[in-house]
């Protein structure tokens, strides 16, 4: 069988462009799997936001269980946010190989302080010096050679809104020459979007930002492809959609006693895929052999 960070080395290779929603819970990802999506995210935005806590307090074992519970259910590879290490190099190091024998194929670390503030939500940047960075990088990519080398490690740098372009840039390329296999920054304007896949020397990873106030420009896939992108990461695609239309029917209910956002029709719909996503029927067909004939004594 196929591992799963041999399966995401072979899609960067065989597809010119990935795109990776995020998922914080298993049926995500079965989801995009089911409408023939090749890949996930857990990002630290969704799970840190539904155990309602934040990113910047989630430690290395709630997220790398959350991701581990994700790729275990599915057959599609998981990249995960590995934040800024959780630590030192040594840290670093750690978390990678924790990340690998939970069964994610990749990870992204940033140049953030560490612990992670939660003013970081309001685009303040903290972020460690580039050669404490470049240690970060080196050790978890030396850990990647020795447990799995073809398990994804992205260099990722929050410097843009603060310390500017070019030096995000720097960062990436940094990253490149320390061993990370993509990139990943945070272009502030349409010309540093355009501009950023040309002056880094790895591929790099688009991060759609919906509901971002700080005017970063949003993309359909196919303008990032054409800018010279590999891949998106939608990081809070499903946790918006479902907090948006939950909300909706919650409040439905509350201000009328009933709701009447879907027919009866969709509800049958939209139980039977969830069924379909969790495999229900290969559990029943168990069932049926083992206990609900009740043939034990005829095996």
């Amino acid at each position: 069988m196929e591992r799963a960070t041999t399966k995401l080395r072979r899609l960067l290779k065989e597809k010119d462009f990935l795109y990776m929603p995020s998922a914080y819970y298993p049926l995500c990802a079965l989801v995009a799997q089911q409408i023939g999506i090749e890949s996930a995210y857990v990002g630290g935005y969704v799970t840190g936001g539904s155990k309602a806590v934040s990113e910047p307090l989630l430690s290395m074992d709630e997220q790398v269980r959350v991701a581990g519970e994700i790729a275990q259910r599915c057959s599609i590879p998981i990249i995960a946010d590995a934040g800024a290490g959780f630590g030192e190099p040594l840290h670093c190091m750690r978390t990678v190989r924790e990340f690998i024998n939970a069964g994610v194929a990749g990870v992204h670390i940033e140049d953030q302080l560490y612990p992670k503030r939660a003013h970081y939500h309001k685009y303040v940047a903290h972020a460690i010096p580039i050669e404490e960075f470049a240690y970060k990088i080196r050790y978890a990519c030396r850990e990647r050679d020795e447990t799995d080398p073809d398990f994804v490690v992205i260099v990722r740098s929050d410097t843009c809104r603060f310390e500017g372009f070019d030096e995000a840039v720097k960062r990436v390329n940094m990253g490149a020459e320390e061993g990370a296999d993509m990139g990943l920054l945070f272009p502030t304007n349409h010309e540093e979007a355009m501009q950023a896949p040309k002056e880094c020397t790895l591929p790099l990873v688009y991060v759609q930002s919906r509901g971002n106030r700080d005017g970063r420009p949003l993309y359909s896939n196919n303008e990032l492809q054409d800018m010279g992108y590999k891949a998106c990461i939608d990081a809070q695609l499903w946790l918006m959609v479902s907090f948006h239309n939950a909300k909706k029917a919650l409040e439905e209910i509350h201000a009328t006693g009933s709701y009447t956002g879907m027919t009866d029709e969709e509800n049958i719909a939209v139980r039977q895929g969830i069924e379909d996503a969790i495999g229900l029927e290969d559990y029943y067909a168990i069932e049926e052999e083992t206990v609900e004939e009740k043939k034990w004594g005829k095996r």
